[in-house]
């Protein structure tokens, strides 16, 4: 048996890494990208884990899986990846696809401009990607409907007390709150502890308030915590806010967060913070920032429904053949445990 390769491009987002597959992987299986995602996740898992996990990958590892478009006004497809699992939406990922589509060309470019719709898990999104002369290209999408599910919402949480947050969908769900309302505020307090804090919340949320998408139970559940820092984006403008995004088994996004960014804005649409044409800054914990747009507002069914225009810039940082050799015990990577006690048994 011969050793499988994978063939992967690196670049990263305002910090956060993007690997992105470009030979290797096995074409995926299902009529809509959602059954790709299920494909991938019950038939292909391991090369998940062999991307993100270690030895080949870190704690912090993201990843993307291009694939055919199911839907016929999509020009590209994809799927995105991390240490746990699947997204339904990344947009600092998005963001390098941009990037990396235009340099490949995947998509055509005119006059430095390149334009095309990218179907991800939560639906089709537009990408522009405009030239800048010398360096990275600026790369903005627009997102799908995105709206605040819960405000005010209030859980339990042992240690934390009784706490109230919102939850907004960017493209996936996050429960949204101050880290000074829990005692911790942003720019003062150790990762560590606010990292601890915002798996908390979120494993306290996913407990006690159900979540359902509108139009697709795929994407019903809470896919992570954004603490803030004390500036609204409504008072965002002309200076910079600053989150924390705590996903998965407790992986910070070193970006703003695409998809959280979105979340936000759509959020202070909801509150009457923000007015169609209004952006701001918002910056992760890498120093960093996106640009967030609130680009249109309409009244839906459920609420206040926005499109919101984010903005970056995705660098490259490598170009690298992985290789599982037949026999290797980490061919599927591994996780490192909290403690030598929790290691299974030779």
């Amino acid at each position: 048996m011969t050793a499988a390769t994978l063939r992967t491009v690196d670049m990263h987002t305002a910090g956060e890494p993007v690997r992105i597959v470009e030979a290797g992987y096995p074409e995926l299986v299902g009529g809509t990208i959602l059954e790709k995602r299920r494909d991938a996740l019950s038939r292909l898992d391991h090369l998940r884990r062999t991307l993100m996990l270690e030895p080949r990958g870190h704690g912090g590892m993201y990843g993307v899986i291009p694939t055919a478009p199911c839907r016929p006004e999509a020009d590209l497809a994809v799927l995105f990846t991390h240490q746990d699992g699947y997204s339904t939406m990344c947009g600092h990922a998005t963001i390098a696809i941009g990037r990396w589509a235009v340099d490949t060309g995947l998509v055509p470019s005119s006059g430095g401009q390149a334009r095309f719709a990218l179907e991800t898990p939560c639906g089709i999104v537009q990408v522009e990607v405009t030239a800048t002369g010398e360096g990275a290209p600026q790369v903005a999408f627009e997102s799908v409907e995105s709206f605040a599910s819960h405000l005010g919402a209030e859980v339990e949480i042992g240690g934390l007390g009784r706490i109230s947050f919102d939850i907004a969908f960017g493209g996936a769900y996050y429960a949204i709150l101050p880290a000074s309302r829990i005692g911790l505020p942003l720019m003062t307090t150790p990762l560590e502890q606010l990292v601890v804090a915002g798996v908390a919340i979120t494993e306290a949320v996913r407990s006690n308030i159900p979540i359902r998408h509108p139009t697709a139970p795929d994407l019903g559940f809470l896919y992570g915590t954004i603490l803030t820092d004390d500036v609204p984006c409504g008072r965002a403008i002309g200076r910079s806010s600053y989150n924390l995004c705590i996903f998965a088994d407790g992986q910070i996004d070193r970006s703003p967060t695409g998809s959280g960014v979105t979340a936000r804005v759509a959020l202070a649409a909801a509150r009457g913070e923000m007015a169609v044409g209004d952006h701001c800054e918002i910056r992760g914990v890498s120093g960093q920032g996106f640009q967030g747009n609130l680009a249109a507002l309409a009244r839906g069914p459920a609420g206040l429904v926005s499109r919101v225009r984010v903005g970056g810039q995705a660098h490259y940082t490598g170009r690298c053949e992985f290789i599982s050799e037949p026999g290797d015990p980490f061919a599927a990577g591994f996780i490192l445990p909290q403690r030598f006690a929790d290691l299974a048994a030779p």
